[in-house]
C-alpha cells in the first residue's frame, strides 16, 4: 500500500477535542479518570470512567441534527469536521466516502429508552429512537454533512473497529472506488449497566484508586476503565494530495485483519494470530519487522490481554530492546473501543512529527516479559519514522495498521 496519504485528523477525546490538544496531553503523560455516576463508595463500590468534559454539540452541528442524533454520532460529527477542516480542500460528492467504526453505537439512547418506558410508558419514548440508535448513523450523519456519494459503510469489529475502517478505507482508495475517505471510529457506552457487566465478567476490580484502575503493561493492573470519544482522518489518494500541495501527516502504508478463533473474550494464549495479524500488516506494507520504530499497543491492562500481546510482539520482533518503543493511550482515556485505535493513529503521527513517542499514562512497574521498551514516566525521544496500532477485539478480531511519516 503506497498510494494512500494522511491529510487530515479531528479528535473528541477526554484529554482535549482538538488532535494539538490531545497529542500534548499524551506526550505529558497526562490521565484523566474519574469517578462515574453509579459509583457508590459508601457500600463500597467503587466505579472509575474517562469522560469528555464540556462537549458542546451545538458547536459542531445545529439544533436539529442534536436532537436526531445519540452521542457518538455527536462525536464523530465534531471529530471529522476537525479532519475535513485540516483537509483543507473541497470534497467531491462523487468521489468521497466513508467508513467509520462503532462498537457500543446508540446504547445510551436504548437504555434511556427503556428506563423512561418503565417509568411514563411509550408516550415517553423519543419519536427519533430508530436513527438515534442504529449503528450506521454516525457515518449517515458524515455523509449527509458533506452531501457524499461515495462508498458509505460502518465496521462493528469490537476494539479493531477503527483499525478496520481505516484500513478498509485505504482499500478503496488503492482500488480506485474513490479519491477520497473520511474514516476513523467513534464510541459513547458509558452507562451502569454495562458497567455491572463487566465487573461480574471480570473485566475490571472496582479498586478504590483511581490511579490503579488502568494500568496497561503494569503489573499492579487491576482491569479496564471505559473510556468515550472520536477519532476521525481523512485519507486521500497520494498524487491527488501532492498535486494541490495538501500537508501530508503520514501514510498508511500497510493493513491486516484477521480472525482468532479462539474464544468470545480471551486472545489464544499461544499469541499466535496476533503476531500473524502484526506480520501480514508488514507483509502488506513491503516492510520487514525491523523497519519498525514503535507500536501503539492494544494494551488492554487485563493479565491475558497484556500478556499474549507481549508475546506477540516478542514473536515477531525478537528481541529489540530500546530499539523498539511501545506505547497506549488506555492509561491516560481508558478504553474507546471502537475509537482507540484511530486515537492511536494520532498518536504515532505526532510522535514521527516530533520524535518522541509519549508515555503510557499511569504505568510505571512494567511486568516482565517485553522484549522490548515500554515507554513510561517521559517521552521516548528518537527518529520514528513507521509507527503499527494494533487493534484486538472480542470475538477474535484481530487487526494491525501501518502508518509512515512518507
Amino acid at each position: 500500500m503506497e498510494q494512500v496519504a494522511i491529510t487530515g485528523v479531528g479528535i473528541v477525546s477526554p484529554l482535549g477535542q482538538s488532535a494539538d490538544d490531545f497529542t500534548a496531553a499524551m506526550q505529558a503523560g497526562r490521565v484523566r479518570i474519574v469517578q462515574a455516576p453509579w459509583s457508590d463508595p459508601d457500600s463500597g463500590r467503587y466505579a472509575w470512567i474517562s469522560t469528555i468534559p464540556d462537549f458542546d454539540p451545538t458547536a459542531w452541528m445545529d439544533d436539529r441534527v442534536v436532537d436526531g442524533t445519540d452521542v457518538f454520532a455527536q462525536y464523530a460529527i465534531a471529530a471529522a469536521a476537525q479532519a475535513v477542516a485540516d483537509h483543507g480542500a473541497e470534497l467531491d460528492p462523487l468521489r468521497t466516502g466513508v467508513v467509520l467504526g462503532t462498537t457500543m453505537s446508540g446504547v445510551q439512547s436504548l437504555a434511556e429508552a427503556q428506563r423512561a418506558l418503565d417509568l411514563e410508558g411509550p408516550q415517553a419514548i423519543h419519536r427519533k429512537l430508530n436513527i438515534k440508535a442504529w449503528p450506521n448513523m454516525a457515518a449517515g450523519q458524515l455523509a449527509l454533512r458533506w452531501k457524499l456519494h461515495g462508498p458509505l459503510l460502518t465496521v462493528s469489529s469490537a476494539c479493531a473497529s477503527a483499525n478496520d475502517a481505516i484500513g478498509t478505507a485505504a482499500q478503496m482508495i488503492e482500488a480506485g472506488r474513490a479519491d477520497v475517505m473520511i474514516a476513523g471510529g467513534t464510541e459513547h457506552g458509558l452507562c451502569e449497566i454495562l458497567y455491572h457487566a463487566q465487573t461480574s465478567y471480570g473485566m475490571s476490580q472496582g479498586t478504590p484508586d483511581p490511579a490503579m484502575a488502568m494500568l496497561p503493561f503494569d503489573r499492579r493492573r487491576t482491569g479496564i476503565v471505559e473510556g468515550e470519544g472520536a477519532a476521525v482522518l481523512v485519507l486521500e489518494r497520494l498524487d491527488r494530495a501532492v498535486a494541490r500541495g495538501a500537508h501530508i501527516h503520514g501514510m498508511v502504508r500497510g493493513y491486516a485483519s484477521l480472525s482468532d478463533g479462539h474464544h468470545p473474550s480471551s486472545p489464544d494464549p499461544s499469541g499466535r494470530w496476533e503476531a500473524e495479524a502484526i506480520r501480514r500488516a508488514h507483509s502488506d506494507a513491503g516492510i520487514g519487522s525491523d523497519a519498525v520504530d514503535a507500536i501503539v499497543a492494544h494494551a488492554t491492562s487485563t493479565p491475558k490481554g497484556d500478556t499474549v500481546e507481549i508475546t506477540a510482539i516478542n514473536e515477531v520482533f525478537g528481541d529489540r530492546g530500546d530499539s523498539l518503543l511501545v506505547t497506549s493511550i488506555k492509561g491516560s482515556v481508558g478504553h474507546t473501543g471502537a475509537a482507540s485505535a484511530a486515537m492511536g493513529v494520532l498518536v504515532g503521527l505526532q510522535a514521527m512529527e516530533v520524535g518522541a513517542l509519549p508515555p503510557v499514562g499511569g504505568t510505571a512497574e512494567v511486568e516482565d516479559g517485553p522484549l522490548f521498551r515500554v515507554v513510561v514516566g517521559e517521552p521516548a525521544k528518537a527518529d520514528i519514522g513507521i509507527v503499527q496500532v494494533n487493534a484486538f477485539g472480542f470475538g477474535g478480531q484481530n487487526s494491525s495498521l501501518v502508518v509512515s511519516r512518507d
